[in-house]
């Protein structure tokens, strides 16, 4: 059976007290929109339609950095959830089989419970995803009669036995396209908020002959946020979950609940990460890598063996290979390091390429940027860069080459070659002493005037 997802991403969301459109603020450093496009993904898709209002450019140009093939949708005005779905109802107008709607904000739904969905159309013309609320607050109630979903009350139209009841809506359906479609066209506005509820599909299904079941899920998958205070709640919520699943993948974590993952993190099994480290978009660690605390990564592949750290930064483009060391207060961008290839100490390697043990010593520095334009150093194997060399691009250094210490390279230094860039040494036979004895005795005078 093919699947189709639609996901409503219009809202203003006039409560994060913010500019940028709310499916858009970061969580586990991946916009909220993309949470549940990648949810979704795990049903395989055939077509994924995102309803965008609000700042809708910005939010379909993330839409499409994450999958060109998604199509987009505009809702003018927020007149309601089914008002809102109904807008892809020309982009799905060929398609069979069943359509999921999920929500741009609400982003912690797992994968396993949209396939328990689609498992459950086999049994039911609706499913709608319910969940047990510790405080049934506003939410909407889902009246359910034996195994059938009767009808889905909002919390304003609700009577007093009605609040009583605990089993939430989610807001999250699945139904055949065409019956979805049909119902939608049928759905009024004849409530007190004046909306369209995708809610009433259910209880105009019921009356039509139609079955409507319920898929239950922790509250916490069914989080929507809509303030700054619901996004820290579900940020939390998502890094004890990503924390969990490291452990139960057999990542060492020393402090699990200082350790920061992003929503797309990758570390493998039997890898080290100390404590305080934190992990942005795009990082993959290889099994067998140790990530020692205060560490920053994002954009960056860590192989095999390798160490980072402590109070490293890796970002975005740093390619580590095996057994790389990279040490504290040592910042790589954009740069390949080759194999048992060394960086250990206060040092800044960008837009390079390192070969394969090669040692920079303290404070390296690729000069990478002339003000205008980026450049590219490029060091080869087994080469030594003498500590405080600064490595002025566009500038090869050959395999086995050296650099003095305190250099200044600014040209190609050959394959094996010694290379020294710095004034010679000129010392003055107890110059110093009488320096600072003068300084002493000028001081000294000031303090008696």
């Amino acid at each position: 059976m093919t699947v189709s997802l639609v996901i409503l991403a219009a809202g203003q969301g006039s409560r994060m007290q913010s500019d940028l459109p709310k499916v858009l603020h970061p969580l586990g450093s991946v916009p909220l929109v993309l949470h549940a496009m990648r949810a979704g993904r795990a049903l395989d898709p055939e077509r994924v339609v995102v309803v965008v209002g609000h700042g809708g450019d910005a939010v379909a140009e993330v839409v499409a950095a994450e999958d060109d093939s998604t199509i987009v949708v505009r809702q003018d005005k927020q007149l309601g959830t089914a008002h809102a779905v109904d807008q892809a109802r020309e982009a799905l107008a060929s398609m069979s089989g069943d359509v999921v709607v999920l929500y741009g904000d609400t982003p912690l739904i797992r994968p396993e419970t949209l396939e328990a969905m689609i498992m459950a159309r086999k049994h039911h013309d609706i499913v709608v995803l319910g969940f047990e609320a510790a405080d049934p607050g506003r939410y909407g109630r889902l009246v359910v009669d034996g195994d059938t979903l009767a009808r889905i009350v909002e919390f304003k139209d609700a009577t007093e036995a009605e609040r009583a009841i605990t089993l939430c809506n989610s807001g999250v359906i699945c139904a055949d396209r065409a019956t979805l479609f049909d119902l939608i066209a049928q759905v009024g506005n004849d409530n007190a908020a004046g909306e369209y509820y995708l809610t009433d599909i259910v209880a105009l299904a019921a009356a039509q002959g139609l079955s409507a079941g319920v898929v239950t899920c922790l509250e916490a998958e069914t989080l929507g946020i809509n303030t700054r205070s619901e996004l820290a709640q579900a940020e939390a919520v998502f890094q004890t979950r990503a924390r969990a699943e490291a452990l139960e993948n057999g990542v060492t974590l020393f402090a699990p609940e200082t350790v920061y993952f992003a929503q797309d993190t990758f570390i493998g099994r039997g890898a080290v990460v100390e404590q305080f480290v934190v992990f942005g978009p795009d990082v993959t660690v290889e099994s067998g890598a140790t990530i020692r605390a205060f560490s920053h990564l994002e954009g960056a592949h860590v192989s095999r063996g390798a160490v980072v750290g402590p109070y490293a930064r890796l970002r975005p483009g740093a390619e580590l290979a095996e057994d790389v060391r990279v040490g504290n207060f040592v910042e790589i961008k954009n740069a390949e390091l080759g194999e048992g290839a060394k960086v250990n100490h206060l040092s800044y390697v960008g837009d390079a390429s390192i070969g394969a043990r090669a040692n920079l010593g303290a404070g390296t520095v690729t000069c990478n940027y002339d003000g205008v334009f980026k450049h590219r150093t490029e060091i080869g194997e087994g080469a030594f860069i003498g500590s405080s060399t600064m490595l002025v691009a566009p500038v090869r250094v050959g395999a086995d080459a050296l650099t003095g210490s305190g250099s200044v390279i600014t040209s190609d230094v050959p394959d094996g070659a010694l290379a020294l860039g710095r004034a010679r040494q000129d010392t003055k036979p107890g110059l110093g002493k009488r320096l600072m004895d003068r300084l002493r005795a000028a001081k000294a005078a000031k303090a008696k005037g």
